[in-house]
């Protein structure tokens, strides 16, 4: 079909397959309606600006697994805000519509369903899934561009209640007392770039009232609660059958051994990885001394190096006792695994301090300890909370224009 604009001396040519009731061109946006002679004859032009589509008439893109041709823009507002919907058909004469506001795109079919929505219920039930209220409103057509297969509206409000389910929602339409409904879906800006190759799309902004959120709180919360009650039972039965094994207990006197290094007897580790605990304690009185420990594994020869200072200091000055440090420390080798072992021990202490004459050393394999279990837990309801905050921060935004917030402070 080819059909000449009188205004501006353009024609437009475009293969539709369903009779044109109106057109508008796509430069003057003067609107032409078909008379009984079946001629179409100019009635009123589009005075409306800043209408620029992304799409223009004629361009095919491949949607729903069919080639669709966009045969129609309408540009729609409501008060201050706008967007844009396309018209498209394929050669099935299949109607598809494609919404798109702030970059955000809804792909929208009619639907066959029937709804009353006289009264603006708060909810709507479809397919056994309900749809909630988000806003009704007074929807005007400021411009269009193309071929039309119904009567455009001039001065003539069109009545539009909205339901969302994220990412999906139905839209009813009401029009000279004809009401139409459209399903929509929210469709990636990824998947309008691939169906219409070399179209430079508009910058995506804010949150569309269907956009689906990055996060499912309740997916999230079974995903956590599911690895936690892995790693607990995990950690029971790895550690169930493993008894605590004292590898090492003596009083080492520093007559004998004072800076002088101590072998150990070896000791076979058997189980899962522990922690191996060493607590060494000695008389330190307003001095100090220090344990080096080096556990060795006699399959490898690796070896992993310690060191611990016990300082005990006490006094009294400026009329108050005062105490600092303490004459026994506890610390831990992390991760000791299986294997066959020896230890070696090397205890000093200050060289002034006469009145110390030992150190008592004592080492604990597979001391019970949940310390990791818990991090890992209390790290996970860490993560949950700042999930939800950000989903909540997402919904706000979603249902800031809405008059039926449940976000509303």
């Amino acid at each position: 079909m080819k059909i000449p604009c009188y205004d501006c001396n353009t024609e437009t040519e475009l293969e539709v397959g369903f009779e044109v009731i109106n057109f508008v061109c796509p430069k003057c946006h003067s609107l032409y309606a078909r008379d009984d002679e079946g001629k179409f004859r100019r009635k009123n032009k589009y005075k409306s600006e800043g209408t620029d589509a992304p799409l223009a008439i004629g361009d095919i893109g491949f949607l729903k697994g069919s080639n669709y041709k966009v045969t129609g823009i309408l540009f729609k507002s409501v008060q201050s805000y706008k967007w844009t919907e396309f018209i498209l058909q394929n050669d099935k004469k299949e109607f598809l519509y494609l919404s798109l506001s702030q970059g955000h795109w809804i792909l929208l079919t009619e639907m066959e369903e029937t709804f009353n929505v006289k009264s603006h219920p708060l909810v709507l039930e479809h397919d056994g899934e309900d749809y909630d209220i988000y806003d009704y409103s007074n929807t005007q057509i400021i411009n269009a561009e193309g071929f039309f297969d119904f009567e455009l509206p001039q001065n003539t409000i069109i009545h539009v209640v909205e339901y969302i389910r994220p990412p999906y929602m139905i839209s009813i339409e009401s029009l000279h007392k004809v009401d139409t409904a459209f399903y929509g879906e929210y469709i990636k800006k990824e998947d309008i770039r691939k169906a219409f190759k070399k179209v430079f799309l508009p910058y995506k902004f804010g949150v569309n009232i269907i956009q689906p959120s990055m996060f499912d709180l309740r997916n999230t919360a079974i995903i956590f609660c599911f690895i936690a009650l892995l790693i607990i039972i995990s950690n029971w039965l790895i550690y169930r059958d493993q008894p605590e094994q004292n590898v090492f207990s003596k009083s080492i006197r520093f007559s004998e051994f004072n800076n002088k290094e101590i072998t150990s007897e070896a000791f076979v580790l058997n189980g899962g990885s522990a922690p191996m605990t060493i607590k060494v304690s000695s008389d330190v009185d307003n001095s100090w001394a220090n344990l080096n420990i080096a556990l060795v594994n006699e399959d490898n020869g690796d070896e992993i190096y310690a060191s611990k200072d016990i300082e005990y200091y006490h006094g009294y000055s400026e009329g108050e006792s005062w105490i600092e440090g303490s004459q026994s420390e506890k610390f831990n080798i992390c991760g000791v695994k299986a294997g066959k072992y020896h230890l070696l021990i090397t205890p000093m202490k200050a060289p002034e301090d006469a009145t110390n004459t030992e150190m008592r050393v004592n080492v604990i394999w597979n001391q019970s300890s949940s310390r990791n279990v818990w991090l890992v837990i209390i790290g996970m309801i860490a993560i949950y909370f700042i999930i939800r905050f950000f989903k909540l921060s997402f919904e706000r935004d979603r249902w800031a224009d809405s008059s039926y917030s449940r976000y509303q402070d």
